[in-house]
Protein backbone atom coordinates (compact mmCIF):
# COMPACT_ATOMS: atom_id res chain seq x y z
CA UNK A 1 0.00 0.00 0.00
CA UNK A 2 1.55 3.37 -0.76
CA UNK A 3 1.21 6.18 1.31
CA UNK A 4 1.26 9.35 0.15
CA UNK A 5 4.59 11.85 0.68
CA UNK A 6 4.49 14.01 3.97
CA UNK A 7 6.14 17.55 4.38
CA UNK A 8 8.86 16.09 6.41
CA UNK A 9 12.62 16.36 5.37
CA UNK A 10 14.82 13.31 6.42
CA UNK A 11 18.49 13.80 6.16
CA UNK A 12 20.29 10.41 5.99
CA UNK A 13 24.07 10.09 6.85
CA UNK A 14 26.38 7.29 6.57
CA UNK A 15 29.63 6.48 4.75
CA UNK A 16 28.65 3.51 3.54
CA UNK A 17 26.08 3.93 -0.05
CA UNK A 18 24.20 0.91 0.06
CA UNK A 19 22.72 2.23 3.52
CA UNK A 20 21.69 5.55 2.13
CA UNK A 21 20.44 3.83 -1.03
CA UNK A 22 18.32 1.50 1.78
CA UNK A 23 17.43 4.86 3.33
CA UNK A 24 15.97 6.25 0.55
CA UNK A 25 14.16 3.15 -0.90
CA UNK A 26 12.51 3.11 2.42
CA UNK A 27 11.68 6.31 3.25
CA UNK A 28 11.58 7.91 -0.23
CA UNK A 29 7.73 7.44 -0.99
CA UNK A 30 6.80 8.81 2.17
CA UNK A 31 9.58 11.81 3.01
CA UNK A 32 11.51 13.88 1.26
CA UNK A 33 14.83 12.28 2.14
CA UNK A 34 18.14 13.69 1.32
CA UNK A 35 21.21 11.98 1.84
CA UNK A 36 25.11 12.29 2.89
CA UNK A 37 27.40 10.16 2.55
CA UNK A 38 29.96 11.00 5.64
CA UNK A 39 30.37 13.19 8.23
CA UNK A 40 31.68 16.11 6.62
CA UNK A 41 29.03 15.36 3.69
CA UNK A 42 26.36 15.50 6.42
CA UNK A 43 28.05 18.54 8.03
CA UNK A 44 27.57 20.53 4.29
CA UNK A 45 23.90 19.63 3.66
CA UNK A 46 22.66 20.27 7.30
CA UNK A 47 19.92 23.04 6.89
CA UNK A 48 17.27 24.57 8.32
CA UNK A 49 14.50 22.32 6.80
CA UNK A 50 15.95 18.99 8.03
CA UNK A 51 13.57 17.90 10.48
CA UNK A 52 15.32 14.08 11.21
CA UNK A 53 18.74 13.27 10.58
CA UNK A 54 19.35 9.07 10.73
CA UNK A 55 23.04 8.87 11.53
CA UNK A 56 26.22 6.82 11.65
CA UNK A 57 28.35 6.90 14.46
CA UNK A 58 31.27 5.25 12.44
CA UNK A 59 32.36 7.04 9.88
CA UNK A 60 35.87 7.65 8.70
CA UNK A 61 36.28 11.25 7.96
CA UNK A 62 33.80 13.21 11.02
CA UNK A 63 32.35 10.78 13.19
CA UNK A 64 28.31 10.56 14.13
CA UNK A 65 29.52 11.79 17.47
CA UNK A 66 31.63 14.92 16.10
CA UNK A 67 27.98 15.48 13.42
CA UNK A 68 25.73 14.98 16.50
CA UNK A 69 27.87 17.77 18.22
CA UNK A 70 27.67 19.92 15.62
CA UNK A 71 24.09 20.02 15.32
CA UNK A 72 23.18 20.83 19.17
CA UNK A 73 26.38 23.25 18.92
CA UNK A 74 24.52 25.54 15.49
CA UNK A 75 21.02 24.99 17.43
CA UNK A 76 19.32 23.18 14.66
CA UNK A 77 15.68 22.29 15.50
CA UNK A 78 15.65 18.79 14.42
CA UNK A 79 15.87 15.32 16.04
CA UNK A 80 18.77 12.65 15.55
CA UNK A 81 18.41 9.05 15.29
CA UNK A 82 21.88 7.13 15.72
CA UNK A 83 21.58 4.03 13.71
CA UNK A 84 24.42 2.24 13.80
CA UNK A 85 26.21 -1.33 14.46
CA UNK A 86 27.87 -0.37 17.61
CA UNK A 87 25.94 -1.98 21.08
CA UNK A 88 25.22 1.59 22.62
CA UNK A 89 28.04 1.60 25.43
CA UNK A 90 28.63 4.81 28.57
CA UNK A 91 30.24 6.54 25.66
CA UNK A 92 26.95 7.68 24.52
CA UNK A 93 25.09 9.23 27.76
CA UNK A 94 24.91 12.86 27.11
CA UNK A 95 25.44 12.82 23.36
CA UNK A 96 21.98 14.63 22.96
CA UNK A 97 20.52 12.22 20.45
CA UNK A 98 17.11 11.41 20.29
CA UNK A 99 16.89 7.93 19.51
CA UNK A 100 19.64 4.99 18.98
CA UNK A 101 18.65 2.06 16.19
CA UNK A 102 21.28 -1.07 15.76
CA UNK A 103 21.75 -1.65 11.63
CA UNK A 104 20.33 -3.84 10.03
CA UNK A 105 17.06 -2.09 10.52
CA UNK A 106 13.78 -2.74 9.26
CA UNK A 107 11.17 -0.19 6.90
CA UNK A 108 8.99 -0.23 10.12
CA UNK A 109 11.89 0.55 12.44
CA UNK A 110 12.52 3.26 10.52
CA UNK A 111 9.06 4.80 9.83
CA UNK A 112 8.55 4.67 13.36
CA UNK A 113 11.62 6.20 14.67
CA UNK A 114 10.86 9.51 12.16
CA UNK A 115 7.14 9.39 13.16
CA UNK A 116 7.83 9.08 17.34
CA UNK A 117 10.64 11.83 16.51
CA UNK A 118 8.24 14.11 15.05
CA UNK A 119 5.81 13.88 17.49
CA UNK A 120 8.36 14.68 19.94
CA UNK A 121 8.94 17.87 18.28
CA UNK A 122 5.41 18.49 17.43
CA UNK A 123 4.72 17.93 21.45
CA UNK A 124 7.52 20.86 21.99
CA UNK A 125 5.96 22.99 19.85
CA UNK A 126 2.12 22.86 20.95
CA UNK A 127 3.80 23.14 24.47
CA UNK A 128 5.93 26.31 23.83
CA UNK A 129 2.53 27.62 21.88
CA UNK A 130 0.36 26.91 24.79
CA UNK A 131 2.24 28.46 27.21
CA UNK A 132 3.07 31.76 25.18
CA UNK A 133 -0.48 31.80 25.02
CA UNK A 134 -1.36 31.23 28.19
CA UNK A 135 1.21 34.10 29.05
CA UNK A 136 -0.42 36.36 26.80
CA UNK A 137 -3.90 35.78 28.29
CA UNK A 138 -2.55 36.05 31.72
CA UNK A 139 -0.74 39.10 31.21
CA UNK A 140 -4.48 40.38 29.76
CA UNK A 141 -3.18 40.63 26.25
CA UNK A 142 -5.98 38.67 24.89
CA UNK A 143 -8.82 36.69 26.12
CA UNK A 144 -8.79 33.97 24.40
CA UNK A 145 -9.62 31.05 26.93
CA UNK A 146 -10.88 28.47 23.94
CA UNK A 147 -7.42 28.90 22.00
CA UNK A 148 -5.34 27.99 25.46
CA UNK A 149 -7.98 24.71 25.48
CA UNK A 150 -7.01 23.83 21.89
CA UNK A 151 -3.63 23.95 22.56
CA UNK A 152 -3.40 22.27 25.71
CA UNK A 153 -5.91 19.26 24.12
CA UNK A 154 -3.47 19.46 21.20
CA UNK A 155 -0.33 18.70 23.18
CA UNK A 156 -2.40 15.96 25.62
CA UNK A 157 -3.02 14.21 22.38
CA UNK A 158 0.28 14.45 20.92
CA UNK A 159 1.38 12.90 24.47
CA UNK A 160 -0.56 10.17 24.86
CA UNK A 161 1.48 7.32 23.58
CA UNK A 162 4.91 8.83 24.82
CA UNK A 163 6.87 6.78 27.60
CA UNK A 164 9.43 8.00 30.38
CA UNK A 165 11.88 8.17 27.58
CA UNK A 166 9.81 10.50 25.49
CA UNK A 167 9.57 13.10 28.12
CA UNK A 168 12.92 13.09 28.65
CA UNK A 169 13.97 14.11 25.65
CA UNK A 170 11.06 17.20 25.35
CA UNK A 171 12.13 18.28 28.60
CA UNK A 172 15.61 18.64 27.74
CA UNK A 173 14.34 21.02 24.81
CA UNK A 174 11.92 22.88 26.95
CA UNK A 175 13.36 25.95 28.08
Amino acid sequence: MSRGRDDATVLAVDDLQDYLDVYEHRLGDRYDVRTANGGEAALDALSSDVDVVLLDRDMPDVSGDDVLAAIREADYDCRVAMVTANEPDEDIVGLGYDAYLRKPVSADDLTDVVERLRSLSAYVDAVEAFHETSERRAAGEHDDAERVRELRERADDIADGFDARDYRIVFRDLE
